[in-house]
């Protein structure tokens, strides 16, 4: 008669920690099997120690390299495939005796735990239990006196290990969070929490319910020596709820995203508006509509914007080949792909909704296949609206939109619409102000404007907005430097009654009034 198998969460390192379930079956082992590196004492077994007992047998399994890996990380998983296997035939020798192993995991056995993989080896072939143990965010919440949750927030549990980009995204996207596997990991996750805006309420604990155990504020932390057994917690607060109701889209929640309008059978194309930087800016609807889709096209910059992941074609292209890009959009949909059509900031303000819409459009006129396709646009937060927000309320009252750039529309026809847009008294959104080889225009553009307003109108000189380079000016419109405005640049000119405040924190304050005064 074989023993029995027992897979015994121990806790994050505090021997008082252990259940008494736990207690009870580790003590009455005939053999106690532990993970453990070459050269450590290892947490799993000096948790057990206290409550050891003489007779047993001890089966120390001893790491082939660190828990930080390697640089071959093939290399790196064989070893790991062989160890565990030889794991689990030394288990499996007492277990054929008759005896009673239990394998000794920190914190709980099923949660990241190096159990799992013995029990997927072993469970089949011996009588099994798996007793659950106190996890190491328990104990660093614990620790750090920060509840997680509240409410209805949802926690989500993340590795360090994700690509910067991702985890952004995902800490973005969430309430409460919590990010394991640090160590050599950790710089790039507080980056990403940095990029997801929730840094400032980030807490790093470090060997949780140890005797040497540390907390400290994530961005107080010295990323050189932070251990693997560490963790970062992004608590929620009633302010952080408040805001995230808020913000919240309820179209997100209130209509199905794009992504669900189909049945499955066939393919569709959504154009994807990402916002004018990173994840941050991004909706959730957005991010569903991404997960879902199994092939992206879009402008090389804005592909790379969003995370890889297995499943996901990606089709990089020149900026100058919108409408090629809308055709091989359809020619994927029509063949039953999933199709996200990226564009930066919101796709239908000068962007690829209306090259995906134009396409479909011949196509549907011409009785094509690719006329029958699905499409969609799911919104994002334009430039203009970002540019805007990091200044006040410019946009405040009627405003006119309008693209510089004459490649597809006569230069008559762009300074036409900036002189009766000036003689209106729009506040306006300036996009696509110059290039390298378009100079010349932006400075028509200011002097037809300059016939319609005083030189101390204020001027919004915004340039890559949410990116680390950003940089945001307000000017008078009579001293606006041209040499300084590129493609990267947005400019938001205010009306005849559009006003600069000083802030509390010294900055300019630009917003125009709702009313506008009546004229005989």
């Amino acid at each position: 008669m074989s023993g029995r198998l027992t897979g015994l969460g121990v806790g994050p390192g505090d021997p008082e920690l252990l259940t008494v379930k736990a207690l009870r079956i580790l003590q009455a082992a005939d053999v106690v099997a532990y993970p453990i590196a070459r050269g450590r004492r290892g947490v799993a077994r000096s948790a057990a120690a206290p409550h050891l007992r003489d007779h047993q047998l001890e089966l120390p399994l001893v790491y082939p390299t660190t828990v930080e890996g390697t640089d071959d990380a093939q290399a790196y998983d064989r070893a790991l495939r062989d160890y565990y296997d030889a794991g689990a035939e030394a288990i499996a020798a007492h277990l054929d005796a008759g005896r009673d192993v239990v394998v000794l995991c920190e914190g709980d056995p099923f949660f990241y735990g190096s159990y799992m993989y013995l029990h997927e080896r072993l469970a089949h072939r011996y009588p099994t239990e798996v007793v659950p143990g106190v996890t190491a965010f328990s104990a660093a919440a614990a620790a750090a006196g920060a509840p997680l949750c509240k409410h209805d927030d949802v926690l989500t549990v993340l590795p360090g290990t994700l690509p910067r980009a991702e985890l952004a995204r995902r800490l973005a996207d969430g309430d409460a969070a919590v990010v394991m596997k640090l160590g050599r990991t950790f710089a790039g996750a507080r980056a990403a929490a940095q990029d997801a805006g929730v840094a400032d309420r980030g807490v790093y604990v470090e060997r949780a319910s140890h005797p040497d155990q540390r907390v400290a504020a994530l961005e107080d932390v010295d990323a050189g020596g932070v251990p693997y057994m560490s963790i970062v917690l992004v608590p929620t607060s009633a302010d952080d709820r408040l805001r995230r109701e808020r913000d919240r889209p309820r179209a997100v929640a209130d209509t199905p995203p794009a992504t669900a309008a189909s049945d499955g059978a066939g393919g569709w194309v959504s154009v994807v508006g990402l916002g004018p930087a990173g994840p941050a800016w991004r909706t959730p609807e957005a991010s569903a509509t991404l997960d879902a889709a199994d092939a992206l096209i879009g402008y090389d910059t804005y592909v790379r914007r969003v995370p890889d992941r297995p499943g996901l074609e990606r089709f990089p292209t020149d900026n100058r080949v919108e409408l090629d890009r809308a055709r091989h959009a359809l020619e994927l949909a029509a063949a039953g792909r999933r199709v996200a059509v990226v564009s930066s900031g919101d796709p239908g303000i000068f962007a690829m909704a209306a090259a995906v819409l134009e396409a479909w459009e011949e196509e549907r006129a011409a009785g094509s296949p690719l006329g029958d396709v699905d499409v969609r646009v799911v919104p994002g937060i334009s430039a203009m609206q970002a540019a805007a927000a990091r200044v006040g309320a410019p946009l405040g009252h009627d405003f006119a939109v309008v693209s510089l750039s004459d490649i597809l529309k006569p230069w008559e026809v762009v300074e036409r619409r900036l002189d009766a847009a000036g003689a209106a008294d729009f506040a306006l959104a300036l996009y696509n102000p110059a290039s390298r080889t378009r100079r010349e225009q932006l400075d028509r553009a200011v002097e037809v404007l300059r016939r319609h307003r005083a030189p101390d109108t204020p001027v919004v000189v915004a340039r890559a907005v949410g990116a680390p380079e950003e940089t945001v000016d307000v000017v008078g419109l009579g001293e606006l430097d041209t040499a300084v405005v590129d493609m990267r640049t947005l400019l938001l000119v205010g009306s005849s009654q559009s006003r600069v405040t000083t802030g509390t924190d010294g900055r300019s304050i630009v917003h125009t009034p709702r009313s506008y005064p009546v004229r005989a």
